[in-house]
């Protein structure tokens, strides 16, 4: 049986009139902006269903950039998050799209970085404060940002996992929870796992330098209890 945290029942503490589509849109906003990391120059925003009929009316457009911005649901800048972005010339956009069989509050989020790279991250908030990221970058994934979590990309080759995992152990980092997939054998494939202790930037290091390892990013916890 689940068990129900007061957050569960009762709801975040936020600025803005939903829970989902306020407090959750600035929480999808900050899990999407650990994955794609530093240095943003603009940021897309494709909003699908509800959120996209409403996010004006319901400040989820200001909630989502608030959210990339670092804020949390409760933080008072966040009804001026649009004006904050632009003094940092951070460039936002929005658009409305059909995502296809999503969730009504569902966006996907496309960051174009300073020198020239792009990370894309789908999610969706579905209800209470609470979120679902579903693909990042092409790979479909299921993160709610509740648990240290590490997306990474590696050449499909043997012993990769075991030396990633091997790494975790050797610095006391538990796995709660491992997926591993494949865009095609024998070229590239991904790990998602989510952890029961912090990964620190000295584990990050370590599995950047590992030989055939593409890429690695971090979303530590960002849910407020």
């Amino acid at each position: 049986m689940k068990e129900y945290s007061m957050f569960d029942i009762l709801g975040p503490i936020m600025v803005g009139p939903s829970s989902s589509h306020t407090a959750g849109a600035a929480r999808l906003g900050k899990v999407a902006k650990y994955i794609a990391g530093e240095d943003i120059e603009s940021v897309t925003f494709y909003l699908h269903g509800s959120f996209a009929k409403t996010y004006k009316g319901h400040g989820t457009d200001k909630a989502l950039v608030a959210g990339i911005l670092g804020m949390e649901p409760y933080d008072e800048r966040l009804k001026s998050s649009l004006q904050i972005a632009e003094e940092k010339n951070i460039k936002v956009s929005f658009q409305e799209a059909d995502l296809g069989n999503q969730h009504e509050n569902t966006v996907k989020i496309v960051f174009n970085k300073k020198e020239g790279s792009k990370t894309e991250v789908t999610g969706s908030s579905i209800g209470g404060g609470n979120i679902i990221i579903t693909n990042v970058d092409g790979y479909n994934v299921k993160i709610t940002g509740d648990h240290p979590t590490l997306i990474i990309v590696q050449n499909d080759k043997k012993g990769i996992i075991s030396s990633v995992t091997t790494c975790l152990s050797q610095n006391n980092i538990n796995i709660g929870i491992m997926k591993v997939k494949r865009k095609k054998k024998g070229v590239e494939a991904s790990m998602i796992i989510e952890t029961d202790d912090e990964i620190t930037e000295e584990v990050i290091s370590k599995l950047n330098s590992m030989e055939d390892v593409i890429s690695v990013k971090v979303i530590n916890p960002v849910k407020e209890r």
